[in-house]
């Protein structure tokens, strides 16, 4: 069995999860579970220039507890603000001034934007997104080596993607694709992992597919299941490009995208490593135990007024709830939360895990408020296949994907792939 120490966290071979002591609690941000996750999400970021602490600090004094117009108006007052003074930085010539100062404006701006799918015709959805990206290409157009935005055809739709080199030598380099999940952005995973993987000499490639935020408002497609069709074509693409090690290509899912990945690793074998951040079998299951017994079997006999209402009782007095469902509909095209719920139904590996060939890392956090109980899941289903960590309150870790805890995660991710595609050994 190999076992890599990480700052004290052990990675164990052949599934086996390791369990930290539990540490203390986390100050909140907020005292709604909810905008407390989505606030530390945030200020994660700052970690790799996507936020800075005092300006999310400075929101989340603003912002009243469940109230998602107030959440909206508090972070595209300090988008703008923020976006001003990356005009003024560049316009007096400070690229490097404005560089930072443009991702946390995109950053801001994406936040604005994160409650509002409730009212899919709101206009703001469009508006507060151009803003975003406009800021974010106007960061990236100031790095030393900028991303080059690309779209890669598949079968029927594009897969918008950002190719960042991490050297412009030419020589091909082992590249990690990384992808969001159920609600995140392609430019959001450059600061949650891209940029320490470019200062470990990996190149990188974001994307995103059907449902995810840039393809539902340019394209207009919601979610599909068979995500093997976005990830396959864009495999393609990075076995056709020479700065790019065909041999040496990871897959990485935050959020969602850890089902997602784990559903192209069934139909996809030309990856070096996938890693699921964090770990999912059957996402209803954990949607599900969230449910009084009663919604589910109403959901069950297809009862539609039933489930219908009483759900929507359930999302007035639960943000998450409310969130989680309202984002579902607009990012699956479903008219009622009962069609959302029926359509989480389909989400699982069963009857296809075994078709994973790729060495699969599956993170989990220990006190994950949206899928506990779904990595061991998957680690389990995967058995020699997968490596399982599990990092909870002890490690400043255990939240859904780990938010706010940045530099361990990266650590975690980047050394898994460095021992499959680097010259790194693997500890004895």
């Amino acid at each position: 069995m190999m076992v890599l120490e990480l700052d004290g966290v052990q990675i164990v071979r052949h599934s086996q999860s390791i369990h930290c002591l539990e540490g203390p609690v986390m100050l909140r941000l907020n005292p709604d579970h909810s905008f407390n996750y989505e606030l530390l999400r945030i200020l994660g970021t700052a970690h790799d220039h996507g936020a800075d602490v005092a300006e999310v600090l400075d929101v989340a004094g603003e912002i009243v507890a469940g109230d998602f117009e107030s959440w909206f108006d508090a972070f595209s007052k300090r988008a703008r603000h923020v976006d001003a003074q990356a005009q003024g930085f560049a316009n007096a010539g400070r690229d490097a001034s404005a560089r930072g100062t443009f991702f946390r404006a995109a950053s801001y701006y994406r936040a604005a934007d994160f409650f509002l799918h409730g009212q899919p015709d709101d206009p703001r959805i469009a508006s507060i997104w151009k803003d975003a990206t406009r800021c974010f290409d106007a960061a990236n157009a100031r790095l030393p080596i900028p991303g080059e935005r690309i779209d890669v055809q598949a079968d029927g739709f594009s897969v918008p993607a950002i190719f960042f080199r991490c050297s412009t030598d030419g020589v091909a380099r082992p590249t990690l694709l990384l992808m969001n999940g159920y609600d995140g952005s392609q430019e959001e995973m450059y600061h949650v992992l891209g940029v320490a993987a470019l200062s470990r000499d990996f190149n990188v490639v974001t994307f995103e597919g059907p449902g995810q935020p840039t393809v539902i408002r340019d394209q207009g497609l919601t979610f599909i299941d068979e995500w093997e069709k976005v990830v396959t074509p864009l495999v393609d693409w990075c076995q056709s490009q020479p700065e790019i090690d065909a041999g040496k290509l990871g897959l990485v899912g935050y959020s969602l995208g850890g089902w997602l990945v784990a559903r192209s690793g069934c139909f996809e074998h030309r990856l070096a490593g996938i890693a699921c951040v964090d770990g999912l079998f059957d996402p209803a299951r954990a949607y599900r135990a969230s449910l009084p017994d009663s919604i589910c079997a109403a959901i069950d006999r297809r009862d539609a007024s039933t489930a219908n209402a009483a759900l929507s009782t359930a999302m007035a007095a639960n943000t998450i709830l409310r969130w989680a469902i309202e984002q579902g509909m607009w990012a699956y095209g479903c008219a009622t939360p009962m069609d959302l719920m029926l359509r989480f139904d389909k989400l699982t590996l069963d009857g296809i895990v075994d078709r994973i060939t790729t060495p699969v890392l599956v993170c989990e956090g220990a006190d994950d408020q949206f899928f506990l109980g779904q990595a061991e899941r998957l680690a389990d289903a995967l058995g020699a296949r997968g490596d399982h960590v599990r990092l909870t309150s002890a490690d400043s870790a255990s939240e859904h994907c780990h938010v706010g805890c940045s530099d361990l995660l990266g650590n975690v991710v980047l050394d898994w792939f460095e021992s499959r595609m680097t010259n790194t050994p693997e500890p004895a």
